[in-house]
């Protein structure tokens, strides 16, 4: 198998594979949040501490339009802001225990469902896409 082949094959499979992904963790997403909403809750989880701006790039929203998000967030307890590290006029969003234990819980329940799905392969092809999921991390978790 050539590099070129396998990258063809990985921008076929990635996307219906996150598809299924971002579909359970919607689907047991609680409290009725918006989909921006749970993705800025799931990207707090990674980037705790992250600013507004760097948020609004994630999401794909203007600055204004993600302050009335995290504005939403705050008001519902499962974000807060706090003075950043770096510079004390700007601000840092984290996720508060309650909107920790959301994003968690919507996670756990994709894992479950996505574990139930895999155990359609044998232990080798488990094994095989293992290998293949950690060589993926290596080269791109720099990145």
């Amino acid at each position: 198998m050539t590099a070129d082949a396998c990258a063809e094959e990985a921008l076929d499979v990635v996307p219906t594979v996150m598809r299924f992904i971002r579909g359970e963790m919607r689907g047991s997403r609680t409290l009725d949040l918006s989909v921006p909403q749970f993705r800025a809750l799931g990207h707090l989880r990674r980037n705790a501490g992250t600013s507004l701006s760097a948020l609004a790039d994630h999401l794909g929203l203007t600055a204004a339009s993600t302050s009335t998000l995290v504005d939403g967030l705050v008001r519902r307890q499962m974000v807060y802001r706090e003075p950043s590290p770096g510079d004390r006029r700007k601000l840092a969003l984290a996720l508060s225990v309650a909107g920790r234990r959301t994003i968690e819980e919507s996670i756990a329940a994709a894992e479950r469902t996505l574990a139930v799905r895999l155990t359609a392969l044998s232990q080798e092809e488990l094994r095989s896409i293992h290998q293949g999921l950690a060589s993926l991390q290596r080269i791109f978790a720099a990145s």
